[in-house]
């Protein structure tokens, strides 16, 4: 539940989720640091700010949050895909759920059919 509350828009929290949210942020230590940076992160990427990204790949390798330490290492490997992301207008968000409801129908059906059977399961519902 906390996790869900810092990552939504602040516009769409009621008073007693923002009260949480400020709680946790408050906390000392790791909690803290975490929620900033998350919250820092969403922003880059709702806004569309690639040029704070090294700003923000800087703090969070710096945070001593191993998690975090390692989602910006690999951010710093895939920089070009991460900045394309942030920059151009495309999304591959319809391939990826057409992939993603594929890979569940072959998840059901392993084991119990063949591809013919996965293949009319497919163009069926398209």
């Amino acid at each position: 539940r906390a996790a869900w509350l810092i990552m939504r828009h602040k516009e769409g929290l009621d008073e007693e989720e923002r009260r949480q949210v400020a709680q946790l942020t408050e906390q000392e230590g790791e909690i803290g640091k975490a929620i900033s940076l998350t919250e820092g992160f969403i922003d880059l990427v709702r806004q569309k700010q690639p040029e704070g990204l090294e700003t923000w790949l800087e703090k969070a390798a710096a945070s001593c949050l191993s998690a975090f330490e390692r989602f910006a290492k690999g951010i710093r490997e895939d920089s070009e895909a991460v900045k394309a992301g942030l920059t151009l207008p495309w999304s591959t968000g319809p391939v990826e759920g057409q992939i993603n409801r594929l890979k569940m129908l072959k998840r059901q059906m392993y084991g119990r059919a063949n591809i013919d059977l996965l293949k009319q399961r497919v163009v069926l519902r398209t």
